[in-house]
């Protein structure tokens, strides 16, 4: 225990208390925001916690067995603090979350409560709602490999290995058209096959919408460019002349590893497995009944 928590229980102990709860939301593009439920803005370990934000949170459940702790969070969208184009471009979601209990005439006597990410957020009538989900949330996720017939890699990823910074599997360029937010054409993409970028990335590298991704739909070649379609409208608003970086993309089948990415050796999947319909098969006269290889 640090001088500064063994501080604040001895402030509890004394009955008469002046606490109130600090958070920090450190988003995935690194920004670090700050909130306090006090009357006044609060600041330590390097972070500016703001007053007036209408942040508030509900009572944290906390075990010492493996339960994932949880809470959640609410406040007020506005200009000033979380803002409804920031929640819609999806900058908050996995953001980690630290909350502690201060003792604001002397900020050194505090207690960190709850340490995790957020969860879903869901917005109505100018408010939002974050759910609080704690360290051990990460027990819950699958870990090792899945017998499936498609890869369980990430295009690009370490077990991948694919260089994305290769010009056969990214181009990067301005947008010509854009419509609903999620159209967008294009020219002098260059000689890319049909249905290149099909179930690639679209990142956005200037703009409003800078740092964003977006999954493509579809992929077709025009007379003079390129139609992308992405399968949601991106948040902020993209206008034309944005630049954008369009990657590759990847059905996960061993037939496109081999020829589109000439990566089988790394291909991550079982390309063999039986189908269902083996499962229920039985021998026919018709057919080889010897006990062979399905795939020689």
């Amino acid at each position: 225990m640090t001088a500064g928590e063994q501080a604040l229980l001895d402030h509890l102990a004394g009955g008469c208390t002046t606490v109130c709860r600090a958070w920090a939301v450190t988003r995935v593009d690194g920004v670090v925001l700050g909130f306090t439920d006090h009357d006044r803005d609060l600041s330590f370990g390097g972070v500016a916690f703001r007053a007036g934000t209408g942040l508030s949170a509900r009572a944290l459940q906390q075990t010492t067995g493996l339960s994932v702790d949880n809470s959640e969070a609410a406040g007020a969208l506005s200009s000033a603090a979380v803002t409804e184009e920031d929640v819609v471009a999806g900058r908050y979601d996995g953001a980690e979350v630290r909350a502690w209990l201060v003792n604001w005439q002397d900020v050194g006597q505090r207690l960190l409560q709850f340490r995790g990410s957020l969860g879903e957020i869901v917005r109505a009538g100018g408010m939002f709602r974050a759910e609080l989900r704690g360290l051990t949330e990460a027990l819950n996720r699958l870990q090792g490999r899945a017998y499936q017939r498609d890869c369980a890699a990430i295009l690009g990823d370490k077990q991948c290995a694919v260089d994305l910074s290769d010009p056969a599997y990214f181009w990067e360029g301005p947008v010509q058209e854009i419509a609903e937010r999620r159209l967008f054409t294009f020219d002098g993409v260059g000689s890319y096959p049909a249905r290149h970028f099909e179930r690639g990335r679209f990142r956005v590298v200037s703009g409003e919408a800078t740092g964003l991704i977006g999954l493509i739909k579809s992929d077709q070649r025009l007379a003079a460019g390129r139609a992308i379609e992405l399968w949601q409208q991106m948040g902020p608003d993209i206008a034309s002349g944005d630049r954008v970086r369009l990657e590759a993309g990847c059905d996960r089948t061993a037939v496109t590893c081999r020829s589109k990415f000439m990566n089988l050796n790394n291909f991550r999947g079982f390309p063999h497995v039986p189908g269902e319909d083996w499962l229920i098969s039985y021998p026919v006269s018709s057919g080889r009944n010897d006990g062979g290889s399905l795939h020689s």
